[in-house]
């Protein structure tokens, strides 16, 4: 039987205010356990909530940014469930009025262009955190201890429709949404402080079958690479159990990387089984026309503006503009380089950025905002090569001595002081094709044969002559005109 994969993600994006959506206290991470937790966090008798309208704030630029509808009015429930690390025994979120319905997230897969719709983005508050490690009973027995720093922080919860359709398409995804909310600047988008995080619902069915399957939800995993072998295990461990004549059980599972396999943790609620109802602490949050234009007028451009005039001004495919707009930090970069003067040689700007800088700065693991080569520095390097003065293949030993530091990383002095410059004298390159074609007349003969291999073995041996420093262009050019002749 063939299977088709259904998959819809949540996601979990805490929110980068200052303080928590409904307290003072402060959201910064790697505190002392307990010690960012006041009375309202700790569901203290008599401690009321007030919320924080910077947490609406971010929630208005998502749903600008998505092209959703933003309510006007929505509400705040408890949802009611209990663990030892939700003080209160429920969580304050929303259900039936959620801030924002709607919207869409498009990516590139490949070099084919996504678009996932969502089916909601609403406001709740984090739980605490229950630490298993390291503690000790009285008697020496294992214990958990409870850190409520996290409790309370505010989380835009953002859930999408169920239109993915296989591992990779759910990291693209996410990968995106990822992209966009680090770049409207509502999250910081740290997956190992848990910023971000995800949850997978997964389900399969034969090919053909409108009905979904039975779903299971992989909990809270904060690594694209982690979301992408957690969902194949999954699908895979769902087919072998109904094609052996199991049944899936509609449950939560946690996606263990060390074994790379997900296991039970619970059984999955629904809706109904939260006992939801209004939070009589708390108005409706009221969000005006006027409210979300400024936050409007306040907002950067965005990733599908910025692609889209950097295809129209800058003449770029829709691939290397897709690229360049993957993240704020990347199209800023770029877009500093054409600045400082390459503004006519974008094409070229655009293959340095997602070839070789982005090569060095995997190689590293460092971010483009700690590249070791700047903006103006590549600029120079780049009308360097566009004026001939040193070719693309000298180029890359110039950036490789830039990202050393040597010479402060000046192009010209580099250049000058290694002897690079490039030869573009007619005479000089004709004088060296002779050289070649004089030394490898059997190669010249098979050229004459028709054999394609054979002149790119001579355009190496001038190039071997000139030790790398002979203009290409005029090199094939001059050797096509001689063996012409």
């Amino acid at each position: 039987m063939e299977w088709e994969i259904v998959i819809g993600l949540e996601t979990h994006t805490q929110l980068s205010t200052e303080s928590k959506i409904f307290s003072s206290s402060s959201t910064r991470f790697g505190a002392l356990p307990n010690t960012q937790a006041n009375e309202v966090d700790m569901a203290l008798p008599g401690a009321l909530p007030v919320f924080n309208r910077g947490a609406a704030e971010r929630a208005i630029r998502l749903g600008l940014a998505v092209g959703g509808h933003i309510a006007p009015r929505s509400v705040f429930e408890r949802k009611n469930y209990f663990y030892p690390d939700l003080p209160k025994n429920y969580q304050i979120s929303q259900m039936e009025i959620p801030v924002i319905s709607g919207g869409t997230v498009s990516f590139m897969l490949g070099e084919e262009e996504k678009t996932i719709n969502l089916t909601r983005a609403h406001l709740e508050e984090d739980a605490g955190k229950s630490l298993h490690e390291n503690f000790r009973g009285p008697y020496g027995e294992s214990s958990t201890g409870i850190d409520l720093n996290r409790a309370g922080t505010p989380l835009l919860e953002i859930v999408s429709e169920p239109e993915m359709r296989s591992a990779a398409e759910a990291v693209g995804y996410a990968r995106a949404l990822h992209s966009l909310v680090v770049w409207l600047g509502i999250c910081d988008g740290n997956m190992q402080e848990g910023s971000f995080r995800v949850d997978a619902n997964v389900s399969v069915r034969p090919k053909g079958q409108k009905e979904l399957g039975t779903r299971c939800e992989l909990k809270n995993i904060n690594s694209f690479r982690f979301l992408e072998r957690a969902i194949q295990y999954e699908v895979r461990r769902q087919i072998e159990l109904i094609e052996d004549g199991g049944k899936v059980v509609q449950e939560t599972r946690l996606y263990d990387s060390d074994r790379d396999e997900t296991r039970s943790m619970r059984s999955k609620e629904d809706a109904h089984d939260y006992r939801y109802f209004p939070d009589p602490d708390l108005p409706p949050l009221l969000i005006s026309e006027e409210w979300i234009e400024q936050v409007r007028q306040d907002m950067p451009e965005l990733p599908a503006q910025k692609l889209a005039r950097f295809e129209q001004e800058f003449e770029l495919s829709r691939y290397d503009a897709s690229q360049l707009t993957v993240d704020r930090a990347t199209s800023n970069f770029f877009e500093a380089i054409l600045q400082a003067g390459s503004s006519a040689n974008a094409k070229l700007a655009a293959n340095w950025v997602l070839g070789e800088l982005s090569a060095a700065l995997n190689r590293e693991e460092l971010t483009i905002e700690h590249s070791k080569v700047s903006p103006a520095q590549l600029a120079q390097l780049i009308a360097r090569i566009a004026d001939g003065t040193i070719s693309n293949k000298i180029a890359r030993d110039v950036f490789a001595a830039q990202w050393d530091g040597e010479l402060n990383g000046d192009v010209d002095a580099i250049i000058d002081a290694r002897g690079l410059k490039q030869i573009n004298d007619a005479g000089a390159i004709g004088a060296m094709v002779d050289e070649v074609l004089a030394a490898n007349p059997s190669i010249v003969e098979q050229h004459r044969a028709g054999k394609p291999k054979a002149f790119n073995a001579l355009v190496g041996q001038v190039m071997k002559v000139a030790k790398g420093k002979a203009n290409p262009q005029q090199i094939n050019d001059m050797l096509k005109q001689k063996l012409d002749a």
